[in-house]
């Protein structure tokens, strides 16, 4: 680190002998250091409140108030404790510097005072308070900075949010939730009519957090919604994540790929087409057939690599009947990568239980659902981005 400049350092000597006051002053001012004496420690509160001085050399046998107590009050004072504090005394004892230390001093001056080593201390402590000075306000521009990106975090899962579509009612009513945390994910989701027969409905988790991965599930977003696939037909889910891995490839984007699940309602057939790439299953809950009070529980997924991590991946589609009344939930990771207080996650079996132990005949909503995972693991935040679509099927 380079020399400080002595230009305008303030230094506060505290002392009630008027000759160490004049000893201190004149060798001080030889360094051409701004130098503020005070003959008492009250006097020396009240001229380090006004001057504010990077460095504080103040007597520890004084009338009234001695150096431990101006050093303690000092350095309780946000505004003052960053000055480097010497005390100056004639005691040698250990236990008399500890004591010293405990209280908040930097540093001693031993009496008689040899100048030398007064303007050693000296140097060595300013280094010290400019080291300090710098580190503070390193701290503060990264906090500037933090709370930036925040505001910039913050912003963005607005967009994402205002861009997810508003909850659906009729044949099918579909509700959504989608929690960003505090870093925002990737997760992105959508649900729409193609026709006045299929119903499309998918969601997607782009891998990390930040802005870099909640760009590419918007830019995801938007290609769906426009119908700016080039080949692929969206009523065609494999052929749809065939296209987006064609399109995404990670060596192109940042080296980032994303899990999807992808699905088509066709109400005439009450049939569900669906293909994933990499992402949890949606889960299908229906009264299990002959008893009113059973639940079935079916997982739907394909398995396949998620998009971008090959260029050559083989996606598939599968079909499921869907009964009359029954429930399909379609989330991310986020839903159930929750650490309990054990310890340990959630995990998807975990979270299937949590549904079937509480769904009490298909009437749990999607905010208990919510609510149950914080109580079941005693978090109340999601530490991952958490995305749940709840789909429900003809009139209850």
């Amino acid at each position: 680190m380079d020399e400080i400049s002595n230009t305008k350092i303030k230094i506060l000597v505290i002392d009630d002998d008027r000759v160490i006051q004049l000893i201190l002053r004149q060798a001080l001012q030889d360094q051409e250091y701004e130098v503020i004496l005070a003959s008492s420690g009250e006097q020396g509160l009240e001229q380090a409140e006004k001057y504010r001085p990077a460095l504080i050399i103040c007597d520890w046998q004084m009338e009234e108030m001695d150096g431990l107590e101006v050093c303690r009050k000092i350095k309780s004072e946000p505004s003052l404790s960053n000055s480097f504090f010497i005390l100056l005394t004639s005691r040698k004892a250990v236990e008399d510097r500890v004591q010293g230390l405990d209280t908040g001093a930097d540093d001693f001056l031993s009496k008689p005072i040899e100048v030398s080593e007064l303007k050693a201390r000296v140097r060595a402590g300013l280094r010290l308070y400019q080291a300090n000075q710098e580190l503070q306000k390193l701290a503060k521009d990264l906090q500037i900075q933090k709370q930036l990106l925040e505001t910039e975090l913050s912003e963005a899962a607005d967009y994402v949010k205002s861009l997810l579509p508003a909850p659906m009612t009729g044949l099918v009513t579909i509700n959504s939730r989608f929690l960003p945390s505090s870093q925002l994910g990737g997760d992105c989701f959508d649900y729409y009519w193609l026709d006045d027969d299929h119903l499309v409905i998918y969601l997607l988790d782009v891998s990390g957090h930040g802005l870099a991965a909640a760009l590419p599930s918007i830019s995801v977003h938007n290609m769906l919604r426009s119908h700016s696939l080039p080949h692929a037909s969206l009523y065609d889910p494999c052929q749809v994540l065939q296209d987006l891995n064609n399109f995404f490839q990670m060596d192109q984007q940042n080296f980032q790929y994303f899990t999807i699940w992808y699905g088509v309602f066709n109400r005439s057939s009450y049939q569900l087409t669906y293909a994933s790439a990499g992402h949890p299953p949606a889960l299908m809950l229906s009264k299990s057939a002959g008893c009113d009070t059973g639940l079935e529980v079916k997982k739907l997924v394909t398995r396949s690599l998620p998009i971008g991590v090959s260029p050559e991946p083989k996606y598939y589609n599968d079909v499921c009947d869907v009964k009359p009344t029954s429930k399909l939930y379609v989330f991310s990771d986020g839903v159930y990568e929750v650490e309990k207080r054990d310890g340990l996650l959630l995990n998807l079996n975990g979270f299937i239980d949590l549904l079937t132990e509480n769904h009490q005949s298909l009437q749990l909503d999607i905010d208990s659902i919510l609510e149950y995972v914080k109580i079941s693991t005693g978090s109340q935040i999601f530490t991952d981005d958490c995305s749940l679509i709840e789909i429900k099927f003809g009139a209850e």
